[in-house]
């Protein structure tokens, strides 16, 4: 018996000093734990909705553009027309300078023909008019003439007693013949100032219209060659061309009306947007914004709200959904704010006034 108890209480007193070693630890974790009253929150309560910074996206434009457009030439179908001369894109331009010239041979070639085919039927019409004018002179003297035998005529008639019978009788006859030769002729002679006319009329019309052809084709010409309307940078567009997108370059072939080419003033610069309708109530006119731009992530431009469409248009994924246009100006400017860049517009907005849903097609 006696020799059993030194191994029991070498068992039981190792396992003694575990307990109270664990029980010590848990009491200094306790002590070291703050207190839940004596702590101090950290502020994570978020702004108002309100309040919260509205990010738009939208697409950096010039305030004062001019768009040009493959010239429309008048009176005449032309499938295509070739560039000859172009003006590189990014290049500053004086208003009056030249920007693009097109291939005018056509339009040269057009007023050369038109130019003979007006100048043959001018002297055709003056040629006639020398003949009508020859033709009257004769006329009015075979009036005169005729006149003057109806005088004779009457002569003959008052010494009609002294005649004889036949010669009396011829008297009568070339009196009557006098007088019939004599309206005849002036009936006639209206008859062959308004056929002569009217014939010259018609010569008039056609000279006329060579010469307004002639015009039309001197004004193609002279569209065939396209100056700055304004000061600023040039700009060309991507359009389709050849069965591709792409800018146009000199020798390419393009159709009139086609807009290939803006020239841009960059000194006044602003962004246009869509902003939706939750957004939308929350801004007002003159809200400050803050513009970056995604291509130049350093460039950073105070801006300002500047317009707001009053009419909405239907959203691209739900019917339900609005869009409003909205249109922010550019404070400052930067050789690289160019036209067509995407931008990121933060605004700080105002208390909604919009009630919810009013856009709703329920």
């Amino acid at each position: 018996m006696n020799s059993l108890l030194p191994k029991r209480w070498s068992i039981i007193v190792p396992a003694g000093l575990t307990t109270t070693l664990l029980m010590a630890m848990i009491a200094i974790l306790i002590s070291t734990k703050p207190k839940s009253s004596s702590a101090v929150p950290v502020a994570r309560h978020s702004e108002p909705e309100n309040k919260r910074t509205i990010r738009i996206a939208g697409t950096t434009e010039a305030v004062h553009m001019r768009a040009i457009i493959a010239p429309m030439l008048a009176s005449r179908q032309v499938g295509s027309l070739t560039i000859t001369k172009l003006v590189p894109g990014g290049k500053r331009v004086q208003r009056g300078d030249v920007l693009v010239e097109f291939d005018r041979q056509t339009q040269t070639r057009e007023v050369i023909e038109k130019q003979a085919e007006y100048q043959n039927l001018a002297n055709k019409v003056l040629e006639q008019q020398a003949k009508e004018d020859a033709a009257r002179a004769k006329d009015e003297t075979e009036i005169g003439q005729a006149e003057s035998d109806l005088s004779k005529a009457n002569l003959e008639m008052q010494k009609l007693e002294l005649l004889s019978a036949i010669d009396a009788e011829k008297a009568r006859q070339t009196l009557e013949e006098a007088k019939v030769t004599r309206e005849q002729l002036r009936m006639t002679f209206v008859l062959k100032r308004q056929a002569a006319q009217a014939g010259i009329r018609l010569l008039e019309i056609q000279r006329d219209r060579a010469h307004q052809i002639m015009l039309h084709a001197d004004k193609n010409r002279e569209l065939m060659q396209i100056h700055a309307p304004i000061d600023g940078v040039v700009v060309l567009n991507t359009i389709w061309k050849q069965g591709k997108m792409g800018q146009v370059q000199e020798g390419d072939q393009i159709r009139p009306g086609v807009t290939f080419m803006q020239v841009v003033n960059p000194s006044e610069m602003q962004v246009r947007a869509f902003v939706n309708q939750e957004d939308f109530f929350k801004l007002q006119f003159g809200n400050a914004a803050t513009i970056h731009l995604d291509a130049y992530p350093e460039l950073v431009f105070p801006g300002k709200l500047e317009e707001m469409a009053p009419i909405a248009r239907s959203g691209d994924f739900s019917s339900r959904l609005r869009t409003f246009a909205v249109v922010f100006s550019i404070e400052g400017s930067d050789p690289k704010l160019m036209p067509d860049l995407s931008a990121a517009i933060d605004v700080e907005p105002v208390a909604q006034i919009g009630a919810p849903g009013m856009f709703s097609n329920e």
